[in-house]
């Protein structure tokens, strides 16, 4: 296994910047840059210092010895000044010394990965916790972090393998008395992860919503003052505002945090009919987004319909507050009149449905739970149909146990692990 290094934290002036080191070699490059006498495990203040011995820097010294470490090797962190030309000037030292290489992105989790220090949904959850701009983005992504995911598909295939155990057992003494009936309890395990992981299947929409964010989309006709409110939502001028109807052709995007949730507002095209092409695909593409969207925020008068239908959810508030004498649900993106309630609408509304989010937060885990729940009915069924049958029923089972391990990365995903990897940045 090579030895890897590569600057753990973000490239620019900083306080401190971490440079990381994976490897067999790890403890000897630390040493050639600050003394042969570093701690096995430790933490040591040095100077650094080239092949030439002309200084470097002076910085923290961690060393990690195998296993006990982020990725299961012997690692060194140097911990040193954030100066630009300091850090490359250390970056280049480590790079004459034999044996050692800069790391690919990704590289330092994949070798946890394949050293058992996480599994794929950790992984992924790590991923996510490093992109994540929300509160509920950084609790999804600890939680997954931290195992949750795995932990539950642990217990699951556990279930699973004493229930494939007991119908086995009924195999393997087939010409004897078995002394009970094995079926009830291998119909209460199969019962119990079944609905575990219907749960989790039907939270991987929302959990994905908050992993990637919610769309609210502001929909109305030309002039309701859509662009207006979506400027004071963001607090600045996203969108061009004019008392022309028909200026907003394309859909404009707020990116926002709203109590934690990440949501991008949408401010699309005035609905109505046209003979302006240009702005008749503005409208097309509004009614698209809008129905796209996971929320809409219906800006129109009293009594009005537009061909846009409201869901259950969605919002419906009326224009130009500071114009009415009956401001009930009305809001002015003007004057900001209403908006602290409209922003509150929003919030519970994301709330409620975000509550309902499983620890699964991404297609591939959906995927792998539903190819396992497929195994669990396919070995009710056959079970039903007698003892002479559980041979098939017990291959049914270790598919659905097989699924499981491919959803913390156990088996079958060499395929996806380039693509993961990938969207890791350098030194991590």
């Amino acid at each position: 296994m090579d030895t890897i290094f590569a600057l753990a934290t973000a490239r620019g002036k900083a306080g401190v910047a971490v440079i990381r080191i994976s490897g067999p070699l790890s403890h000897m490059a630390a040493a050639r840059l600050a003394g042969e006498d570093l701690p096995a495990r430790g933490m040591t203040l040095r100077s650094l210092r080239d092949e030439n011995g002309a200084p470097l820097d002076e910085g923290m010294i961690l060393t990690f010895s195998a296993p006990a470490s982020f990725t299961g090797e012997d690692v060194v962190e140097l911990q040193v000044h954030g100066s630009m030309a300091g850090v490359s000037a250390i970056l280049s030292a480590l790079g004459r010394i034999g044996g050692l290489r800069l790391a690919e992105p990704g590289e330092f989790t994949r070798r946890a990965l394949e050293n058992g220090k996480l599994d794929l949904a950790q992984v992924e959850g790590l991923a996510d916790l490093i992109d994540a701009e929300t509160e509920a983005q950084r609790k999804q992504a600890h939680a997954l972090l931290q195992g949750a995911l795995g932990d539950l598909a642990e217990r699951w295939r556990r279930d699973l393998i004493r229930a494939a155990a007991l119908i086995e057992a009924v195999i393997d003494f087939a010409d004897e008395e078995v002394p009970t009936d094995v079926t009830p309890e291998v119909r209460d395990l199969l019962d119990r992860v079944e609905v575990d992981l219907r749960g989790q299947i039907s939270g991987v929409r929302m959990a994905e919503r908050i992993r990637e964010g919610f769309e609210v989309a502001i929909v109305g006709r030309p002039n309701a003052g859509k662009s207006t409110l979506l400027n004071a939502l963001a607090g600045r001028d996203a969108a061009i505002t004019s008392e022309h109807a028909g200026t907003t052709r394309d859909v404009i995007e707020v990116r926002m945090d709203l109590a934690g949730l990440p949501v991008t507002l949408l401010d699309t095209a005035g609905l109505r009919e046209t003979g302006d092409a240009v702005e008749g695909l503005g409208i097309a593409l509004a009614r698209r987004r809008a129905e796209a969207a996971d929320l809409r925020v219906f800006l129109v008068e009293v009594g009005e319909t537009l061909e846009v239908e409201a869901r259950e959810g969605d919002i419906i508030v009326h224009p130009k507050a500071d114009q009415r004498t009956d401001k009930t649900n009305a809001v002015s993106g003007r004057t900001g009149e209403g908006l602290d309630w409209l922003v509150q609408q929003i919030e519970t509304v994301l709330a409620v449905r975000s509550s309902s989010a499983g620890i699964a937060t991404r297609d591939r885990h959906k995927a792998a739970m539903e190819r396992a729940l497929a195994g669990l009915h396919s070995a009710r069924a056959i079970l039903e149909q007698g003892p002479e049958m559980y041979d098939i029923a017990a291959e049914e089972l270790r598919n659905a146990i097989r699924a499981l391990e491919s959803l913390v990365g156990r088996i079958d995903v060499e395929n996806l692990l380039d693509e993961i990897f990938a969207s890791f940045c350098l030194g991590k």
